[in-house]
């Protein structure tokens, strides 16, 4: 046992921890907004919906497909420039955050688009037909209606998240990721992988047990 505190170094441990829940709470919370937002557009530009546009609609759709299909440790290296420009440093938690959002909102947003459109058409006309106005149909029908599958979308793409975390990590963004390399792999110690491994592995438990909590909570069928 002795040997074992000796070599898993806690107080690591936890700040590598800490360091993994910053990055993915802040990254959820913007990129739940921005696939919102991005989402929303997708469906409403569309053919036969709100705001038909097929031009916005193709740019649109043409950004969430190219970040949405570069692979995050490719998305990483291509972002440097821009990183070094937003946080000054390619080092650190923050760093790693602009890598974060954009490889994860064009994700989201495509879940958003698709649970937009399981709504019934029917629910969207009867609003129109009783005078309800564009704001009105998006944030008293659309979102409250596809809230279950929103809240489930989020869910996967915070999990997604952890683990993007964990490949950023390896580049020095710091968290768990970081700490299972450094402290881990680099220096043969397997147990310290492990522990880092076990450290995610309840994170992503969580997550997925208060997404799927919130989405039988609004889930009205």
């Amino acid at each position: 046992m002795a040997n074992f505190t000796e070599i898993v170094k806690w107080t690591q441990l936890l700040e590598a921890t800490r360091e993994t829940l910053y990055m993915t709470t802040i990254s959820v919370l913007v990129t739940f907004i921005l696939g919102l937002v991005l989402g929303l557009l997708l469906f409403l530009t569309d053919k036969g919906n709100l705001w038909e546009n097929r031009g916005i609609n193709v740019i649109i759709a043409g950004f969430v497909n190219i970040f949405r299909s570069i692979p995050f440790i490719i998305l990483i290296v291509l972002l440097i420039p821009f990183t070094k420009l937003l946080v000054g440093t390619m080092l650190g938690a923050n760093a790693a955050l602009p890598a974060l959002i954009i490889g994860a909102a064009p994700f989201y947003a495509r879940m958003v688009e698709i649970a937009l459109r399981e709504i019934d058409k029917g629910v969207i006309e009867a609003s129109q037909s009783m005078g309800a106005t564009h704001s009105q149909i998006i944030f008293k029908v659309l979102i409250p209606e596809s809230l279950p599958a929103l809240i489930s979308g989020l869910t996967v793409t915070a999990i997604s998240l952890v683990s993007f975390t964990a490949m950023a990590g390896v580049i020095g963004a710091g968290g768990l990721g970081h700490f299972a390399y450094l402290e881990g792999f680099q220096r043969n110690r397997p147990l310290v992988t492990l522990v880092a491994t076990i450290a995610i592995l309840i994170l992503v438990f969580i997550i997925q047990f208060i997404g799927d909590y919130f989405t039988k909570k609004t889930d009205k069928r």
